[in-house]
C-alpha cells in the first residue's frame, strides 16, 4: 500500500495519511479511519507497478445484458403518483399524488413544475428508509463535530430542516465472472550475524482461477447524484430489499433515472471485474507483498433490475459555493465536502508552529545546560 496520499477518503474525498499508531490510514480532514485492507478493497487490486487499478475490465463478455424484465406498466399505481420537473437542473421527481409543490432536492431551486405523470420504468425493488429525518439531521450534526477548521457560521446557517428524503434510482446487474490471474508475490527475511545483516527476498508467481456469481451489483442511475458521493455512501444492506410498492413513497421523493441502462454498462463491468480480481487476490496469503501480474477474465451477462435506494439530501450555499451533503437513509453514513475557514486554518497552523518552535527551543536550552555540566 504505497503512496497512500494518492488515495481519497471514502467519506469526504479528502487526502489520506498513514497512522503509525493504528497501522491504518486516517483522513486529514474528517478524521475517518480505515484499515489498509479496506482501502485496498475499495480501490481494487494492485497492478504490476504497485498502483491501484480502478478501471479493471473484462477481456471478453458473453451476450448482452438481459433487460426484458424491466417493466413500464404502472397500472393503477399511476393514479397515486405525481411528477415535478426542475427547470434549473432538469431533475424529474416522482412523489405521491398528495405531495404539494416542493423545492428541488439537488439544486434547491424553489420553482418546480408539475406535469402529467409519465412513469417510464416502474422500479422492481426498493430499500425502504430506515432512518427518519430527525435521525438523519442528528447524523449530519455529528459529522460537523470535531471539525476544528469548519467555519462556525456555516454550521449555524445550515437549514438542516430542509433536508429531503429521496429515493435514488439504481440499476442492479446480475451475472457471472470467470477466469484466471497471476499474482507476483514476495517474502522477505532478515538474518544478522555480528555487524552484518543479510536480507533475502524470494519471488513467486501465484496462479489463481475461479468463478464468481454477481447478484444485484449496484450502479446509480442519476446524473444529478455525483457518482463518487453515491459510491462513498455504500454499502447498503440488500438483505432489506423489498418488491417495489408506492406504499413506501409517502413522505419521500423519488428521483427518475436519467442515466440509461446502456450508459451504465461500463461502470457495472468495471465493478464486477475489480471485485472478481479482489476475491482472487484474497486467496494469495502468507506473503509480504502481492501485485497483479496478468489476468484473463470474462463475464457472462445476466438480468438487469431497476430499483430505488434511500438517501437524505441537503443542498446548501455558503460564500457562493455549492455544497451537497448526503446521508445513507439506511445506515446513517454521511458524505459531503465541508468548507475550510482560512482564518481558523491560519490560527491553527500558527499555533502548531509556535508550539513546535518552543519545543525546539526548550530542547536546545536543555542540551546547552547539559554541555555546561559536563
Amino acid at each position: 500500500m504505497k503512496n497512500i496520499n494518492n488515495y481519497k477518503c471514502l467519506s469526504c474525498g479528502g487526502g489520506l495519511k498513514f497512522d503509525p499508531k493504528s497501522g491504518g490510514v486516517i483522513c486529514e480532514y474528517c478524521d475517518s479511519q480505515y484499515t489498509i485492507e479496506q482501502i485496498e478493497e475499495a480501490y481494487g487490486v494492485q497492478d504490476e507497478q504497485g498502483t491501484e487499478s480502478q478501471n479493471q475490465t473484462f477481456e471478453s463478455s458473453d451476450g448482452e445484458w438481459n433487460t426484458e424484465n424491466l417493466n413500464s406498466d404502472w397500472g393503477e399505481d399511476s393514479e397515486k403518483m405525481k411528477e415535478f420537473s426542475c427547470p434549473s437542473c432538469g431533475a424529474s421527481i416522482l412523489c405521491e399524488a398528495t405531495t404539494a409543490a416542493t423545492s428541488c432536492p439537488y439544486c434547491d431551486n424553489p420553482t418546480v413544475i408539475e406535469k402529467e405523470f409519465a412513469g417510464n420504468l416502474k422500479p422492481d425493488y426498493v430499500i425502504p428508509f430506515k432512518l427518519n429525518k430527525k435521525e438523519a439531521i442528528a447524523a449530519l450534526k455529528e459529522y460537523y463535530k470535531g471539525k476544528k477548521l469548519l467555519p462556525k457560521e456555516f454550521s449555524d446557517e445550515n437549514h438542516l430542516e430542509e433536508m429531503k428524503g429521496v429515493y435514488v434510482p439504481f440499476w442492479f446487474f446480475n451475472g457471472t465472472a470467470e477466469g484466471s490471474a497471476v499474482f507476483h508475490a514476495t517474502t522477505t527475511t532478515r538474518h544478522r550475524s555480528g555487524n552484518t545483516e543479510t536480507i533475502t527476498t524470494k519471488h513467486y508467481d501465484c496462479n489463481r482461477e475461479g468463478s464468481l456469481e454477481f447478484n444485484m451489483v449496484p450502479v446509480d442511475a442519476s446524473k444529478k447524484m455525483p457518482n463518487d458521493m453515491m459510491d462513498s455512501l455504500e454499502p447498503f444492506d440488500f438483505g432489506e430489499l423489498k418488491e417495489f410498492s408506492t406504499a413506501y413513497l409517502p413522505g419521500y421523493l423519488a428521483d427518475k433515472y436519467d442515466d440509461t441502462v446502456d450508459e451504465c454498462f461500463p461502470r457495472a463491468e468495471t465493478r464486477c471485474a475489480a471485485s472478481f480480481l479482489s476475491e482472487l487476490q484474497k486467496s494469495v496469503k502468507g506473503y509480504g507483498s502481492v501485485t497483479l501480474k496478468s489476468k484473463n477474465i470474462s463475464l457472462k451477462k445476466g438480468i438487469v433490475n431497476y430499483g430505488l435506494v434511500p438517501v437524505y439530501l441537503l443542498y446548501t450555499k455558503w460564500h457562493e459555493e455549492r455544497y451537497l451533503f448526503s446521508v445513507n437513509g439506511q445506515t446513517g453514513k454521511v458524505v459531503g465536502k465541508l468548507p475550510l475557514s482560512s482564518k481558523l486554518a491560519t490560527l491553527y497552523y500558527l499555533k502548531h508552529f509556535f508550539i513546535s518552535f518552543a519545543a525546539i527551543g526548550a530542547i536546545a536550552f536543555a542540551v546547552a545546560k547539559f554541555m555546561e555540566i559536563i
